[in-house]
């Protein structure tokens, strides 16, 4: 398992939001680039970014700066937020991302979802699966569907999909503790890697999903904790 910082994006800053409501935002820095290098010396891995404009409204202004990110970091940075056509990929793949994230179009675009793996391959596509109480929301968190999260990760992995990233919607940006139960019951349907997120307050929370003790279990992607100094990166790391 290793320790994934996160960097999400709006109108050219980073930034955290509570439960995905872009109305409940914090800044941290208005200069992304500078925040992932920070992470980066402190040990990351693996960077995981999210253009939140791109999801919430398709809007392409954070462009140049996920590019830049991208070209400066010497780890990978896995991409995620409205990538919901081939152009998309394309661009996201040819700008250096190592793997990028599809959320809405697991759930209403199948054929794309399928295409995007026979063109790009399993290694450069992730499926993110986020889900409210249990149930999978799309476009941005805005709209909960009628199907179970657990059950879009098994069709997921028929699928040919190998990795998801698994949201708890209630609990992103609050500090309340992973939902290790519910990845934990993933973990057990499925041969799919999982990486946990939404809730990591504390280095009890890493020590919790540790101990689940799954090869199964990637990483974790760790934000806000970060950001209000709940615990340092390296503390993290070096735990694990």
């Amino acid at each position: 398992m290793i320790i994934i910082p996160a960097v999400d994006i709006s109108s050219g800053k980073c930034v955290r939001l509570r439960q995905g409501e872009k109305g409940d935002i914090k800044e941290y820095s208005d200069n992304p680039l500078e925040m992932a290098l920070k992470w980066e010396n402190e040990g990351a891995e693996l960077l995981h970014l999210v253009d939140l404009d791109r999801t919430i409204d398709g809007s392409n202004q954070n462009i140049n700066i996920i590019e830049d990110i991208v070209k400066t970091l010497k780890i990978p940075v896995e991409l995620g937020g409205g990538l919901r056509t081939m152009n998309d990929i394309e661009w996201a793949l040819s700008a250096g991302v190592e793997r990028v994230i599809v959320g809405t179009s697991v759930v209403e675009n199948r054929k794309f979802v399928e295409e995007a793996l026979k063109r790009f391959g399993s290694k450069k596509i992730i499926a993110g699966i986020d889900a409210r109480n249990g149930y999978t929301a799309i476009r941005g968190w805005k709209e909960t569907t009628k199907i179970k999260a657990i059950e879009l990760a098994v069709e997921m992995e028929k699928m040919g999909i190998m990795t998801i990233i698994y949201t708890d919607i209630k609990r992103d940006g609050m500090l309340t503790g992973p939902n290790i139960e519910e990845v934990n019951k993933i973990i057990e349907s499925t041969n799919l890697k999982i990486i946990a997120s939404g809730g990591v307050s504390s280095i009890e929370d890493i020590k919790n999903l540790k101990s689940l003790n799954e090869p199964g279990l990637e990483g974790v992607i760790v934000g806000k904790a970060l950001y209000e100094k709940k615990f340092s990166l390296k503390e993290a790391i070096s735990l694990l």
